[in-house]
C-alpha cells in the first residue's frame, strides 16, 4: 500500500454504519473474552450493542492501562502561536470569514508565553496555529521550535499539513510529535464543513499522516472532531487509520485525542450529540483494542468527566489551557479557537490526579535520549 487512501477506498461509510447496527450482544461478549483484538473487534466495542457492557469494559480498560502505563498521567499545555487562517471551516473560531482581530506571536511574545508555562511546571508543550501559509509556514515553525527547544523537554505541533521534507525538517529541529486531525472521514460531506481553503482538499489531508510517518517523527497523533458526523463511524475510520500507520511506520508511537465540538465564534451546532457515556465507551474501546495507544483528554471536557476518566484509560491531560495566541500573558483577549470547559489551574489538576492515587508527570522525555 502506498498511502492510507488506498485502504480507505475499500470501505464505505454506509456499510460501516450498517455493520455497527447489526452487532448483537453475543458478538460483544465474544470480543470482550478475546485476549487480543483486531479492528473488527473495535467496531463491535463501539457499537450500540456494547453500551450495556460499559462497566465491564471500564474495568478491563483500567487494568490494561495500568499494566502498560502504570498509574501516571502526562501533563501538557497548548501554546497557540497564531489565529491567522486562510481556511473557511464552519466549526472553528479561527475560520477566515470571522472578521475579528488576528494575531501571530513575535519571538519575544513566544518566549514570554513560554516563561508563563514553565512557571506552572510544564515541560511538554503543544504548538498550535491556524493554517495561513503566507504567515505561519515552515520557516515560522522552525524558528519557534529553535526558540523553545531549550525551554521544554518535549515539543509537539498541531499545524497545517506539510510536505514530507518539511516534516523531516521539523523532526531534525527537535519536534517530538505531530498531531493531525482529519475532522471527519465522511468524504461526501467533508466539503460542506470546509468550503474554502487548502483544508478543503480531503485526500491531501487524508495522506498527511503518511508524510509524517515517512519523515520519521517520533509520535503521530490522530483524531476527529466529535459532533460533525456519527462518532461511531468516524471513530472506526480513525482506528482503521491508526491500524494502518502502526503496521507501516512501526518505529513511531501513536496517540489519539477526542475533541468534542465546543462553542466558538461563528460556529455551527453539533450535528451529532455525543454524551459522556458515549465518550467513556469510545475511550475504553480504544484501550481494549490497543494497549500501546496513548490517550489524551483535553480541557474541552468538563471537570467531572476529566476527574473520572483518569483511571479509565487516559495517559495524558492538558491543564490551564488557553486557545488564543498570547492567551497566558501577552494578549489574553485575542480570538480563541474554542471555549475550554475545565478551567482549573495546572496545580489543581495535579492535585486531583494525586488524590485518586495517580502521579502527574511533567517530564518523561528529553532529546538527549535520541540520536536525532
Amino acid at each position: 500500500m502506498t498511502t492510507f487512501k488506498e485502504v480507505f477506498e475499500n470501505y464505505d461509510w454506509n456499510i460501516i454504519s450498517s455493520r455497527l447496527n447489526q452487532v448483537m450482544a453475543r458478538d460483544v461478549e465474544r470480543v470482550l473474552a478475546k485476549s487480543k483484538k483486531d479492528i473488527n473487534d473495535f467496531l463491535v466495542m463501539i457499537s450500540p450493542a456494547a453500551t450495556p457492557y460499559l462497566e465491564q469494559m471500564a474495568q478491563l480498560s483500567r487494568q490494561l492501562t495500568q499494566k502498560r502505563f502504570g498509574k501516571t498521567i502526562q501533563m501538557y499545555a497548548p501554546m497557540y502561536l497564531s489565529n491567522e487562517c486562510q481556511n473557511i471551516c464552519t466549526y472553528c473560531g479561527f475560520s477566515f470569514d470571522n472578521r475579528l482581530k488576528r494575531k501571530t506571536l513575535t519571538d519575544k511574545e513566544i518566549l514570554i508565553e513560554a516563561e508563563a508555562l514553565k512557571k506552572q511546571g510544564f515541560e511538554h508543550v503543544l504548538l498550535v496555529t491556524g493554517e495561513a501559509n503566507y504567515t505561519v509556514n515552515i520557516n515560522y515553525f522552525l524558528n519557534a521550535v529553535n526558540l523553545l527547544k531549550n525551554e521544554f523537554a518535549n515539543i509537539s505541533v498541531e499545524v497545517q499539513p506539510l510536505s514530507t521534507e518539511e516534516y523531516k525538517a521539523l523532526h531534525e529541529s527537535g519536534v517530538h510529535t505531530v498531531l493531525v486531525y482529519q475532522e471527519t472521514y465522511h468524504k461526501e460531506v467533508y466539503k460542506q464543513y470546509h468550503p474554502k481553503g487548502k483544508k478543503s482538499n480531503f485526500d491531501f489531508r487524508l495522506e498527511t499522516p503518511d508524510r509524517v510517518g515517512t519523515a520519521g517523527i517520533h509520535k503521530i497523533g490522530l483524531g476527529v472532531l466529535l459532533g460533525l458526523e456519527d462518532w461511531r463511524i468516524d471513530s472506526f475510520f480513525t482506528a482503521l487509520h491508526l491500524d494502518y500507520l502502526q503496521k507501516k511506520y512501526w518505529q513511531s508511537k501513536y496517540s489519539v485525542s477526542f475533541p468534542r465540538l465546543r462553542p466558538a465564534e461563528g460556529i455551527i451546532e453539533p450535528n451529532f450529540i455525543m454524551d459522556d457515556r458515549d465518550m467513556v465507551q469510545l475511550i475504553c474501546a480504544y484501550r481494549l483494542w490497543n494497549e500501546d495507544l496513548e490517550i489524551s483528554v483535553s480541557t474541552r471536557e468538563n471537570e467531572k468527566f476529566r476527574d473520572n476518566i483518569i483511571a479509565l484509560g487516559a495517559t495524558s491531560m492538558s491543564a490551564g489551557s488557553k486557545t488564543n495566541p498570547g492567551g497566558y500573558v501577552v494578549d489574553q483577549q485575542s480570538l480563541e479557537q474554542f471555549e475550554t470547559s475545565d478551567e482549573r489551574t495546572p496545580a489543581q489538576i495535579a492535585a486531583i490526579i494525586k488524590s485518586v492515587g495517580y502521579e502527574p508527570v511533567w517530564k518523561d522525555w528529553d532529546r538527549v535520549y535520541t540520536s536525532v
